[in-house]
């Protein structure tokens, strides 16, 4: 059969012109068909991935003898281009249209990129970090929010995101904190499978026109690296893997079916992810039934020879890696490049390569590649310039503020008022990693500016830098590899005197201060650093907060930082706090809407946050021996515990109460609880929901999320709120690792935080 044929052929299967994806019987037929004709090379090119950027082009325009010697075979995946979009779609859809035209079988490519907090590219919409916006407590809008990044990036010709991350952090040292949903595994599955809902548009797994294939990462344990340093081995127990770190992902899996998983770079009990067959196979396909596929992280094949040293060269990373499950090597496919010889050598099973092959075809069907292959250069442009994605990613900001105190109500501010705007973030929006270009960017000064326009009275002043050699985007600042450079001392002292100097002349301080990019991102070489040994303010921030707070003024403190910062001597000092993260490209107006009351806070905290370095780890769900004892010179109380959050309104709960005060092992009630607002102005709660076991086989965290409600209440409203308890809130694994639940009493606690809940007790029976 001719290539031409061959295109037809797959055409009229899958129904010419179709847009929406034929159905799986549909596909398994398609795939089992492109399969049996494909050669050993052809097959193996589907396992790779090539990084082309402007390789295949020739004075700026794709070149076809360029391609092909690198394209010739096919491919199965394609890296990002980082361009803008009006050079990126044509090159891609250049590159797409080779694949499906002047190749043997024609098979398109699937081009992935990062979709962190939206699309990860010049032009994009930015939204918060996910760290940030994880502090809406709010699912339905994270839906909505990667249902945008989905639409913008299926424009530029991009099929799978590889996000969201999934892994917990236990160790918010790690530069990669700002990635993750939190601490809590049902939080992070709740809201994970909510992100994989939106970029592909289905709860069922299938991927709807205009979405993307989401995939899960890092499976798993990449959350609790040694000393917080990057990729260090994960010293995780089975039953601590089982009952904290796979089980954002079994829920994510179950509820959304995302069509990807990434392994973690990490080890556990001293087997590498890429290369444990027990994590990919049995765990991932046996226990939690995932049929999709299974791309490495970018060189975490080639890492299992170069760093774990578990094989001893790249031919031996490929034949365990795709042994243990790992279906495609990206980014550049370098060590499946030796799969052909692997097979012939006898060291590579050829039904290994099929089933691999099968599931990348899989996805290419499911994608619609065949039908809708190419990307709409004028309609990426246009997506992000559309009011209701500015309007939502404004809104996503404002849900995910959190209001850390307000002593004597100082907020909302009175828009009378001279304000002093001062610090290093002050005037500079940072997005935070995997962040794009977007359009614009809010700062804190702008917003405040554009809140209180011409009659406002708004001084400004830097007070320090934080770094000299700061890129202005954050994505240069995420992707470069650079070593932070510090001003020098004299530089922090007139920096600061004229900051003293504004401020004296303001009735109010908003001191805005925190981490940026070079201090909170993923670190993956000597020069390109994230994970930090403190979390206090980097550089000479602190002598500008004390230098601000001598003035003896009303001082408002705005945290903009990728991780939790433990600086209990500012939260004592400050009049009021607010944890702000990184907010996107509508930072200031969001903060600005909080500041002056246009908006109430509503978000709650997903991470504890530590008094100091010393607490860590520091996490909510500690087990009963964790913290009996204060240290000697600190407690072991955390600064802010996890679901903490303030609003501009009181919120009260009544008393929980049971429909039945016992449960049989395989039975069920409700727990419920009144919530009120009792204050003067509206407002959204959001209502947790834990259990305890109090006697077990097996030791059992003091507290455990199993649900959480975002409600909004008028003043004087009152609603009640409603949980399940069935043998899934119940179940861990017990002695045997069975995973079970077990008769007993169970204290079901409803509050606004982890440590202000209200409780009554379950009987469980046998």
């Amino acid at each position: 059969m001719s290539r031409c044929l061959m295109i037809a052929f797959l055409a009229a299967l899958i129904g010419c012109r179709v847009e929406s994806p034929a159905p799986q019987g549909a596909i398994d037929s398609q795939v089992e068909a492109l399969l049996a004709r494909m050669t050993l090379t052809e097959k193996v090119q589907q396992l790779r991935c090539v990084q082309l950027g402007t390789r295949v082009r020739r004075n700026n325009v794709f070149d076809p003898a360029i391609a092909e010697p690198i394209l010739k075979d096919g491919i199965g995946e394609i890296a990002p281009m980082d361009m803008d979009p009006r050079a990126e779609v044509p090159l891609r859809n250049a590159i797409q249209s080779y694949l499906l035209h002047n190749t043997r079988l024609g098979i398109p490519a699937i081009f992935h990129d990062e979709a962190c907090h939206g699309f990860r590219d010049i032009g994009a919409t930015s939204f918060p970090a996910p760290i940030g916006v994880a502090c809406s407590w709010d699912p339905p809008m994270l839906e909505q929010i990667y249902t945008v990044a989905a639409a913008e990036m299926r424009a530029r010709g991009v099929s799978q995101a590889l996000c969201p991350v999934v892994d917990i952090c236990r160790d918010p040292r790690w530069g990669r904190t700002d990635e993750t949903l939190g601490e809590d595994p049902f939080l992070n599955g709740k809201l994970a499978a909510a992100i994989v809902r939106g970029l592909q548009g289905t709860d069922t797994g299938v991927i709807a026109p205009g979405h993307v294939a989401a995939t899960l990462k890092h499976f798993a344990g990449h959350g609790q690296p040694e000393a917080g340093v990057n990729r260090a081995p994960g010293d995780i127990p089975l039953r601590e893997m089982y009952d904290a770190h796979l089980v954002p992902f079994r829920i994510a899996i179950a509820e959304g079916h995302p069509a990807a998983i990434m392994p973690a770079y990490t080890e556990v009990n001293g087997v590498p992810a890429h290369g444990n067959a027990w994590l990919l196979h049995d765990v991932l396909r046996d226990e939690f039934h995932f049929p999709g596929l299974v791309v490495s992280d970018y060189t975490g094949v080639e890492y299992l020879a170069s760093v774990h040293e578990v094989v001893a060269d790249n031919a031996g990373a490929a034949a365990l890696a795709l042994n243990s499950g790992v279906d495609v090597n990206l980014p550049d496919g370098r060590a499946y490049a030796n799969l052909e010889s692997l097979v012939q050598q006898g060291r590579v099973p050829i039904a290994t390569i099929d089933n691999a092959v099968r599931r990348v075809l899989r996805l290419k069907f499911a994608l619609n590649l065949y039908n809708t292959p190419y990307g709409d250069a004028d309609k990426s442009v246009e997506l992000p310039t559309e009011a209701s994605s500015q309007t939502l990613a404004r809104r996503a900001a404002t849900e995910s503020i959190v209001l850390l105190k307000n002593r004597d109500s100082i907020l909302p501010l009175a828009k009378d008022k001279t304000i002093a705007v001062i610090g290093p973030n002050a005037d500079d929006a940072r997005l935070g990693s995997y962040s794009g270009e977007p359009l614009y960017k809010v700062s804190i000064l702008q917003g405040i500016r554009a809140k209180l326009g011409e009659a406002g009275h708004v001084l400004y002043a830097e007070g320090c830098k934080i770094v000299t050699n700061l890129p202005d985007s954050s994505l240069q600042a995420w992707q470069r590899a650079t070593t932070p450079v510090f001003p020098t001392d004299q530089e922090n002292r007139d920096s600061i005197a004229a900051a003293v100097t504004v401020a004296r002349q303001a009735d109010v301080i908003l001191l805005v201060l925190g981490e940026n990019e070079m201090f909170s991102r993923e670190a993956w070489a000597a020069n390109h650093l994230g994970d930090r040994s403190s979390l206090d303010l980097p550089g000479a921030q602190n002598d500008l907060a004390d230098a601000i707070f001598a003035l003896n003024k009303p001082v408002i403190v705005y945290l903009m930082n990728g991780r939790p910062l433990a600086v209990p001597q500012l939260v004592d000092r400050a009049n009021a706090v607010l944890e702000g993260w990184y907010m996107g490209q509508e930072t200031g107006n969001a903060a600005a809407d909080i500041l002056f009351g246009d908006a109430n806070p509503s978000g709650k905290l997903t991470i504890t946050i530590p008094r100091s370095v010393g607490q860590i780890p520091d996490y909510y769900d500690a087990k009963p021996s964790a913290r009996l004892y204060n240290y000697v010179d600190e407690t072991t109380r955390p600064l802010f515990p996890f679901g903490f959050g303030l609003s501009y309104t009181h919120f009260d709960y009544s008393q929980p109460v049971l429909s039945s005060p016992t449960m049989p092992l395989d039975g069920q009630v409700t727990v419920s609880a009144t919530v009120s607002n009792s204050g003067a102005v509206a407002g959204d709660e959001i209502a947790e929901f834990f259990i305890h076991q109090k006697v077990s086989s097996v030791t059992r965290p003091v507290k455990e999320l199993r649900g959480f409600k975002r409600i909004h209440l008028a003043p004087g409203e009152s609603r009640a709120v409603s949980f399940t308890v069935n043998r899934d809130t119940l179940a861990f694994h017990d002695i045997q690792m069975n995973f079970t639940d077990e008769p007993g009493d169970i204290d079901l606690m409803i509050g606004p935080s982890s440590d202000l809940v209200k409780k009554t007790t379950l009987h469980v029976t046998q």
